[in-house]
């Protein structure tokens, strides 16, 4: 459903993140006058940022992948339902309700939106590009602001807190709840310098905010961190956004005050604890005696992990490669709960 669409989509994507042409300028023209309203609703979205999750959407949405991903799902088959499906919307990556948005259309759905104040300027600007690309989608799509709307089921995503109130308050209905989840890293200690660079990519886009944000690294015992801090210094621009300097300040005097140790770069917090998210401004380490044992921690703490990068063969665990953690596939599936397989049991 809507395939052709959401591929124009990709290609208006495309142009937008890097200057091509592609024959839709009012569209292009559309999402890059946004891009300034959405930094100034939201501190933490920076141009560079919002321009990387348009590359990683246009990845998403080539054609050869929307043609797979529908014909695993026989999407060009099925029937429109008047069900509604409710979107509530997460804000700390830009258009991170993207692929929900995707998969309910794409399935055949009504869509209900209700967009979070930190990110509502890039899905309203995308939502009436697929209107104006295909017109007859735009009696299939509400947006909810003040007035709540009705619907037959949900998709949620917010912290645990806000999750156990989704629990509760949506219990009667199909639901999907995702809460926080993090990403981690384990490198074996031979990583080249082109390694190093990819992994800083996984660790401080977004700020480190993204689920898909590799917010602690596995490290063997042993290994030295002068190696790791020398080859992602490139990244210190990121102290230069206000809030994630304050973030950084602030950490670092809670360490400070409360006598941990932690090494420190100026510009990032690497501290040795057990935990597997970070705050933001610090990325936490934990060295591991074998490979064996790690995989099975890993294997253990599967539902507060949303993806392991790595360049090293961990068994029983599925690995992204270094630099790809914010660069999803269609079928990469949020909190691994198939989307479109919940859909189907509507």
């Amino acid at each position: 459903m809507y395939s052709d669409t959401f591929i124009t989509l990709g290609q208006i994507f495309k142009s937008a993140a890097n200057g091509s042409d592609c024959g839709f300028d009012t569209y292009v023209s559309a999402l890059n006058d946004a891009v300034i309203p959405a930094m100034g609703a939201n501190g933490w979205f920076s141009s560079d940022f919002v321009k990387m999750q348009f590359l990683s959407l246009a990845e998403m949405l080539q054609e050869d992948s929307v043609m797979a991903f529908s014909k695993k799902y026989s999407l060009d088959s099925v029937p429109l339902s008047d069900k509604k499906v409710k979107i509530i919307a997460a804000g700390n990556i830009p258009l991170v309700c993207f692929h929900d948005i995707f998969c309910v259309l794409s399935a055949g759905f009504r869509l209900v939106l209700k967009p979070s104040s930190k990110d509502k300027v890039l899905p309203m600007t995308v939502l009436e590009i697929l209107n104006n690309l295909a017109p007859d989608i735009s009696a299939r799509i509400e947006v909810e602001d003040e007035q709540r709307i009705d619907f037959d089921a949900i998709i949620a995503t917010g912290s645990n807190n806000s999750g156990r109130y989704f629990d509760y308050y949506f219990a009667k209905y199909p639901h999907i709840i995702r809460r926080n989840r993090s990403s981690v890293a384990v490198l074996s200690g031979s990583e080249s310098e082109k390694d190093y660079r990819l992994l800083a990519e996984d660790v401080f886009a977004y700020y480190g905010l993204g689920c898909r944000s590799v917010s602690k690294i596995f490290v063997p015992q042993g290994y030295n961190y002068d190696v790791f801090f020398k080859n992602i210094f490139f990244k210190n621009s990121v102290i230069s956004n206000a809030k994630y300097s304050d973030n950084y300040t602030y950490n670092k005097a809670v360490y400070l005050m409360g006598g941990e140790k932690f090494l420190d770069n100026g510009f990032l917090i690497l501290k040795d604890d057990c935990s597997l998210s970070s705050p933001v401004a610090v990325l936490f380490c934990e060295e591991y005696q074998s490979l064996q044992q790690l995989g099975s921690y890993l294997s253990q703490n599967s539902d507060n992990l949303q993806c392991v990068v790595s360049k090293v063969d961990i068994q029983g665990v599925m690995t992204v490669p270094l630099g790809q953690s914010q660069h999803p596939s269609l079928f990469d599936f949020a909190d691994g709960v198939d989307t479109i397989e919940f859909l189907k049991t509507l």
